[in-house]
């Protein structure tokens, strides 16, 4: 695929979310896999740097999930994603009352984590901390799967979990994208991993934590986009480090990028 057809892709998917703007957030579980109820990104900000920028811009997770990270370094990403017109700041749930008054009044979402990175905690502290994160001010939650009861063949157990933490968010006005951590899975787990989560509510499918042996592929997105259909969102994570990997994952089917690269990213794009 040339720039200039990734450019148009990108374009297209911008044009789609922007159609979407004023869809309630809080999709009903049943009805998110059949219409689409996954939330998209809002229009960028007039501080946007530019059409094609924008629109890319708009469909990323800009991401500081480091145990060392500081205040300051929160408050440059919450600046950082307030100039660009990000789609949301993703931290761990200390940070988003913090994250969530930087950005109040913006198109910029507040977005946490919860389980993790090793999704190995029990769904009651997975739906007390999504719930307390949505207190704080989060919109949008990341949760870690069970991945060791998925890799077991536990399927009823990984749904029960995922739609527990699903209901939580929805209650709550918020979306949650379930992490696969997929370097750790087979494709077929993989297809099971992306299945049960849309049959439990999930607003979107995610790749990685960034905190594993591997993060997102191209191969991934397109077997996740494949698996899921255009239902809900596919978001790409972990090793995204430029314009050229962005790209190679929205061809293959990402509606969102989570990435800690993103400044670097969208001034890649601005300078092509």
């Amino acid at each position: 695929m040339t720039d200039a057809e990734l450019d148009r892709l990108v374009a297209q998917i911008g044009d789609e979310f922007v159609a979407r703007l004023g869809k309630p957030v809080a999709a009903p579980a049943a009805a998110s896999v059949a219409t689409g109820g996954y939330d998209a990104p809002s229009a960028p900000s007039a501080t946007a740097s530019g059409p094609g920028d924008a629109r890319l811009a708009a469909m990323i997770d800009h991401t500081l999930l480091r145990a060392d990270a500081t205040k300051a370094e929160i408050l440059q990403v919450c600046q950082e994603a307030r100039t660009h017109g990000f789609a949301s700041v993703c931290v761990n749930s200390g940070w988003v009352a913090l994250v969530a008054r930087e950005l109040r009044g913006t198109s910029v979402k507040t977005c946490t984590v919860v389980g993790f990175p090793l999704g190995a905690m029990s769904t009651a502290g997975k739906v007390f901390e999504a719930e307390e994160a949505i207190r704080c001010g989060a919109t949008e939650v990341d949760m870690v799967m069970a991945v060791g009861l998925l890799r077991a063949g536990e399927d009823l157990a990984v749904e029960k979990d995922i739609r527990a933490v699903a209901e939580a968010c929805h209650r709550g006005g918020a979306i949650l994208k379930v992490i696969l951590e997929t370097a750790l899975l087979n494709d077929t787990q993989k297809v099971t991993a992306c299945k049960l989560s849309m049959a439990a509510g999930a607003d979107f499918v995610k790749t990685s934590t960034g905190f594993s042996k591997g993060g997102a592929t191209a191969a991934d997105i397109a077997l996740m986009r494949g698996t899921v259909g255009p239902g809900i969102g596919v978001k790409a994570s972990g090793g995204i480090r430029g314009l050229s990997d962005a790209r190679t994952m929205i061809a293959a089917g990402a509606s969102r990028i989570g990435a800690s690269a993103s400044v670097r990213i969208v001034q890649e794009s601005a300078a092509k």
